[in-house]
């Protein structure tokens, strides 16, 4: 039985992640932080592994205590990172910096895995061109527009810039699903009747389910291809509208449409950032996030993932809204 290393296990990808590795029979290793929740890692076949990514040395002796026991990880994912963030400084420390310290760790203590995947982000090639309408393709020059995607770019860069190191990059757009507190808040919003939209130009989103997700993620696993990146969606594309549209029917609710025009949401951005700074924090609406919000192309290419692993999406975003709006209400968050 092969042995796999999850980092950011307790987080909303990585629990689901520890599931798939489990159902396809992998001895699971989580990797989390010392204050890490286990909410949601309550499975008695989980191992559990303290990391500390802030220093090369750190990791190094974690993994040479894992030596010394005869452990060692077939296969390792990558998923430990930050989408969201109290100091600008933070995204690059963590989802750049510290992946650094944890590669440099696995080649110093000769402990580099068969396959090591990176759970990137589209965020790292940011949005497609708002004018022609075409999709963001693996042959572009990445262009990201936030310092979320900036920082796994960065990571990314260095991690291909490794000479035989066996890695695979995963760069998923947006991910929904049961645990998911983002798009949370916008089916929450809709649940109490209102319905938002950024500024007065359509917007076409493109979304993976998180099940969807962890499956392709062990594809790649189970495949003989290395040193490749691949963009992840369910191959559909959805106006913001359809989305609403969505939400509302499995939620049977009907909403007050209203729009807030961008140079409002951009001014409310820059204040919010300019007093947050006295602080050293950063708000969540940021100018960042006005960058995201006002973009309106997030098509991308899926083909590679068709022909290189058979991958076809289980979950379309209706199918995947009604199991996690379910999820929501049974735990009570709806």
């Amino acid at each position: 039985m092969a042995n796999i290393l999850i980092t950011g296990a307790s987080g909303f990808i990585g629990s689901f992640l520890v599931e798939e590795g489990l159902k396809n029979g992998f001895q699971v290793y989580a990797g989390i932080r010392k204050s890490s929740s286990r909410q949601y890692l309550g499975d008695p076949r989980i191992h559990f592994l303290e990391l500390d990514f802030s220093t090369t040395a750190k990791v190094k002796d974690t993994l040479l205590a894992c030596r010394e026991k005869n452990l060692r990880f077939q296969y390792i994912v990558h998923n430990a990172g930050l989408t969201k963030a109290r100091k600008k400084e933070d995204f690059y420390n963590v989802n750049c910096l510290n992946t650094i310290h944890f590669i440099e760790a696995l080649v110093e203590t000769e402990m580099v895995p068969e396959k090591f995947v990176f759970i990137s982000s589209l965020a790292a090639y940011g949005p497609g061109n708002p004018e022609t309408g075409q999709p963001v393709r693996l042959a572009d020059e990445p262009r990201p527009i936030e310092l979320y995607g900036k920082s796994k770019l960065e990571a990314e860069r260095y991690i291909t810039s490794l000479k035989d190191f066996p890695w695979l990059i995963i760069r998923p757009t947006g991910v929904y699903g049961p645990k998911e507190k983002d798009y949370f808040i916008f089916f929450q919003t809709i649940n109490r009747g209102m319905e938002p939209y950024i500024g007065f130009r359509k917007q076409v989103l493109t979304f993976i389910y998180v099940r969807d997700l962890v499956r392709l993620v062990f594809l790649a696993l189970g495949s003989g291809i290395v040193r490749k990146a691949y963009f992840v969606s369910d191959g559909k594309e959805y106006p913001s509208e359809l989305f609403a549209e969505i939400t509302k029917r499995v939620l049977g609710r009907k909403t007050v449409r209203f729009t807030v025009p961008l140079g409002m949401v951009r001014m409310i951005a820059v204040a919010g950032e300019k007093v947050s700074s006295l602080w050293g924090g950063m708000p969540t609406l940021n100018t960042d996030k006005y960058n995201v919000l006002r973009s309106t192309n997030w098509r991308c290419e899926v083909e590679p993932l068709q022909s290189d692993f058979g991958f076809t999406a289980g979950y379309d975003l209706e199918k995947g809204v009604e199991e996690a709006i379910a999820w929501y209400k049974k735990e009570g968050w709806l």
